[in-house]
Order: C-alpha cells, then structure tokens, then sequence
C-alpha cells in the first residue's frame, strides 16, 4: 500500500511539474508573439510614412527617380515580408534606400528646408528609434523563451508540448548599417 501511494506521489508530482512548466512556457511563447507583433506595429507606421516622404522628395528631385523607385520596391518587399528572418532581410534594404532617399537632401537646400520634409525626417528617426528597442524586446524574449525549453528538467517536456526554437530578428552582416539611425540634418 505504502509503494503504490509512493509511486502515486511521484506520478502527481511529474504531472504537476509538466503543467508548470508548459505554463511557463506557453507564456513565454506569448511574450515573443507579443514581442514581434510590437515590432510589427512600429514597422506599418515606418511603412505608412515612407509614401509622404517620397512624395516630398519627388517635387524637388524629380530627376532622382532610380532612388525613389528602390524605396518603393523596399517598402513592398517589407510589407509581405514574413517571420523574423525574411523581415529583418527586408527591413535591411528598406533601411539603405531610406538612407539613401535622407541623403538626396543634402543635394537639395530647398528639399533640407522644407518644413513637411522636415517633419517626415524627424518622424521616421523616431520610428527608427522604436524599431531599434522594440527589436530588442523581442530578441530578449526569443532568448528567455529559447533558454528555457533548453534547459533541464523541462527540456524533457518542451518536445512533447510542441514548443520549439524561435528565430531572432537578426539583421544579418549589414547590421552596423542598420542599427544608426539615419542622420538628418537641418
């Protein structure tokens, strides 16, 4: 009698641990899709904002048209973009046409003082800003969540629950590029 409510003790005891631990690892599966639609929301305002800034530049440098087109092809290639790694690629070359497109107004003073522009300009270093920490929120989530369905003793139950590795938004070898914020200068 004493055997079988010992082993009835161990198997409540397994049971109650692999509820724990799937909890916590249901939450923090929650936390990085959490993570990600946050940047998610900061990159559909970067890509609402990217049509009035190109609109902008067209009237003064209408003759730049190579440079336009590539921040237009960019942000369509961002917005169907899916999942950390196919979206970091895309946001990469969204980000270098975009520097691109900021530096044209160092050749056009009336382009540098319009006021519009201006506005656009310091909008979008702003977002470039939440991108950045939004960013990384969302790789220290991938990293407590990756940590943990590694480590013992629920490293034993994560596999049977499903849980797998996540990506992090890596931004690949141009990621010194990426991570200055585009300069503008008034």
């Amino acid at each position: 009698m004493s055997t079988g409510l010992i082993v009835l003790g161990v198997i409540v005891a397994v049971a109650v641990f692999a509820l724990v631990a799937y909890n916590r690892l249901v939450a923090l599966s929650q936390r990085v899709s959490q993570a990600f639609a946050d940047i998610d929301v900061q990159l559909k305002q970067r890509h609402d904002l990217i049509p009035n800034l190109v609109e902008t530049v067209k009237g003064y440098a209408a003759h730049e048209r190579g440079t336009l087109d590539d921040v237009i092809k960019a942000r369509n290639v961002a917005m169907s973009a899916q999942g950390p790694a196919q979206v970091g690629a895309a946001e990469n070359q969204l980000s270098g046409a975009l520097g691109r497109l900021i530096a044209l107004s160092e050749a056009y003073p009336d382009l540098k003082a319009n006021a519009n522009f201006q506005q656009l300009a310091g909008e979008l270093s702003d977002i470039e800003n939440k991108v950045a920490a939004s960013r990384r929120f969302f790789n220290n989530a991938v990293q407590e969540y990756n940590t943990a369905i590694q480590q013992l003793p629920a490293a034993l139950f994560a596999g049977t629950f499903g849980f797998t590795h996540k990506e992090f938004f890596d931004l690949g070898a141009s990621r010194a590029t990426v991570e200055q914020t585009p300069q503008v200068k008034f």
